[in-house]
C-alpha cells in the first residue's frame, strides 16, 4: 500500500536524526500494534545508515548473534560475539564516535521477558558514553503499559534518558477519506462510515481492506466474516500480551463497555467484581478506554461514562468476542446477521464519534464533549466551545437528518447556556450524509 500521511512525524524524526550528528539521541516511539510504527521508521531516515533490530521472544545470546549479523551487513562492522545486548550496545555506542548512524530497536519491551536486567545495563552504557557518541537510538514498542513503565516510571533505570517521545496515532479522518477515495472514488456515506468503524485509521487494518478490495459496506463485512479472516482473532492477538494472565476480567469489562454498559456500577453489578482498579489501568496504563464526564462537570463528578477509544477493538468486543462461541464453530453467517441487524444503531454511535473527532481535528475549539444531566437525561451529542471567539455550538447527530429537531436541542441546552453568558450560541445538525461533505 502507498505510504500515506505522517509528514509531521517524519519531519520530527529527521530533525532528531540531524541532531544525532552532534549529540547522541534516544527517542521513545509508542503506538498500538498495527498502527504503522515500523513502516514509519523505514520511511523516516534519510541521512544516516539505519540498523534495525527486532526484539523477538528468544534467548538473548541468539538475539545477539542475529543483531551482530545485521550489524555486519548494514555497517560493515565485525564486532565479534556477545553474550548480552548491553555488550553489543556498548560496542555500537563506541563505534558511533566515528560514524553517525541510526539504531532502531523494535518491540524493545520484550527485553523485560528476555533479560529483566537489560534496561539497567542500557542505562549504564548510555550514561557512560552518550556525551562522546553520535548515535541516533529509537526504542520502539507497542505494549503501551510496559513502554510507559520502562521510560516514564521514576523508579525505572531509563527514566529521563529519552531525549524525545513520539506517540504514533491512527490516521486522521482526512487521510482515511483520501485512502478510500484513491481506491474507490464513488464511495457512499455508509461505505466511509463502515471503513472508519472497522479500521479507526489503523494502518494494518486499512491495508487488509485494500488487499481484499473491500471498500463498500458489504465488501468490508465480507472481509471480516469469512473463514480464516485476519480480523477474527485480532483483538485477542493485540491484547493478550498487554493483560497477561488477568486478561479474562479485562476482556469481560471491555465486552460490556462495547455493549453500551458504560457506568461503573452497572459493570460491577453485572460482573460481581470491584471494577475500579481495572478501569483505572485500562485508562491510565493501557490507554484503551476514556472516562467521560458531562460537559461542564467538575473533575470529581460521579456522572462518568467509560468508552473504548479504539474503533476496531470496540467492534471486536461488541460482535466477535461477545459471540465467540459462534465464531469458534465457524458460524460466521450468524454473527454477520447480528452485525447487519444492529448496524444502524451501532453505526449511529460511531457516527457521533466521527464528528467529534472531525471537530477536534479542525482545531477550531478549545473544548469538545457531550452533555447529560444528573439523571442521565437531556443528552446532547456534542458541545463545542471556542473561548477565544466566545462561541458555543451544540450539535445533534443522527443517521437520518429528518429525525433531528433543533428546537429540542435548544431546550436541552438551556442548563449549559446559562453558564456561558456573553457567548454566541449556535445549533447545528449532523447526519450520515454530512460525512461525505468536505
Amino acid at each position: 500500500m502507498y505510504f500515506y500521511d505522517r509528514e509531521p512525524e517524519i519531519a520530527n524524526l529527521r530533525e532528531i536524526e540531524e541532531r544525532s550528528a552532534l549529540f547522541a539521541q534516544m527517542t521513545m516511539l509508542i503506538g498500538r500494534r498495527r498502527v504503522g510504527k515500523t513502516t514509519l521508521l523505514r520511511n523516516a531516515f534519510a541521512k544516516t545508515q539505519v540498523l534495525y533490530f527486532f526484539a523477538a521472544k528468544k534467548n538473548e545470546i541468539l538475539l545477539c548473534e542475529e543483531f551482530t549479523r545485521a550489524t555486519a551487513e548494514k555497517l560493515g562492522l565485525s564486532l565479534g560475539q556477545f553474550q548480552s545486548f548491553a555488550g553489543l550496545f556498548k560496542a555500537l555506542m563506541l563505534h558511533s564516535k566515528a560514524q553517525n548512524f541510526t539504531l532502531i530497536v523494535d518491540e524493545v519491551q520484550e527485553f523485560a521477558n528476555i533479560n529483566p536486567a537489560v534496561f539497567s545495563e542500557i542505562q549504564h552504557v548510555w550514561d557512560t558514553y552518550k556525551d562522546e557518541s553520535k548515535i541516533n537510538v529509537v526504542f520502539c514498542g507497542s505494549i503501551y503499559a510496559m513502554m510507559k513503565r520502562i521510560f516514564e516510571n521514576s523508579k525505572e533505570p531509563l527514566f529521563g534518558r529519552a531525549t524525545a517521545k513520539i506517540i504514533l496515532k491512527p490516521f486522521d479522518i482526512q487521510t482515511i477519506k483520501h485512502i478510500l477515495s484513491d481506491h474507490h472514488p464513488s464511495y457512499t456515506a455508509d461505505d466511509l462510515l463502515s471503513f472508519y468503524m472497522l479500521t479507526g485509521g489503523i494502518a494494518k487494518y486499512i491495508e487488509q481492506l485494500v488487499m481484499n478490495k473491500a471498500f463498500t459496506k458489504k465488501q468490508i463485512f465480507d472481509a471480516v466474516f469469512h473463514d480464516g479472516s485476519f480480523f477474527l482473532d485480532e483483538g485477542r492477538a493485540v491484547l493478550i500480551d498487554e493483560f497477561g494472565r488477568d486478561y479474562s476480567n479485562y476482556f469481560s469489562i471491555l465486552s460490556l463497555l462495547a455493549d453500551g454498559k458504560t457506568d461503573r456500577r452497572e459493570l460491577e453489578s453485572t460482573l460481581q467484581i470491584a471494577a475500579g482498579g481495572y478501569l483505572d489501568k485500562l485508562e491510565n496504563e493501557y490507554g484503551l478506554i476514556k472516562r467521560r464526564r458531562p460537559f461542564g462537570a467538575k473533575e470529581g463528578s460521579r456522572s462518568n461514562k467509560y468508552v473504548i477509544e479504539d474503533n476496531f477493538l470496540n467492534f471486536w468486543f461488541r460482535f466477535i468476542y461477545k459471540y465467540r462461541s459462534a465464531v469458534e464453530i465457524n458460524n460466521l453467517d450468524y454473527v454477520r446477521r447480528i452485525v447487519e441487524r444492529d448496524y444502524e444503531t451501532y453505526s449511529g454511535v460511531i457516527l457521533e464519534k466521527y464528528f467529534r473527532q472531525q471537530l477536534a481535528e479542525s482545531r477550531q475549539f478549545s473544548e469538545i464533549g457531550s452533555y447529560w444531566d444528573r439523571k442521565g437525561e437531556n443528552e446532547i451529542d456534542i458541545v463545542a466551545v471556542n473561548d477565544f471567539e466566545r462561541k458555543i455550538v451544540f450539535y445533534e447527530v443522527k443517521r437520518n437528518e429528518h429525525r433531528i429537531s433543533l428546537n429540542d436541542l435548544q431546550l436541552k441546552s438551556q442548563g449549559v447556556v446559562k453558564h456561558y453568558a456573553g457567548y454566541r450560541v449556535e445549533y447545528r445538525k449532523y447526519s450520515l450524509k454530512s460525512i461525505t461533505a468536505d
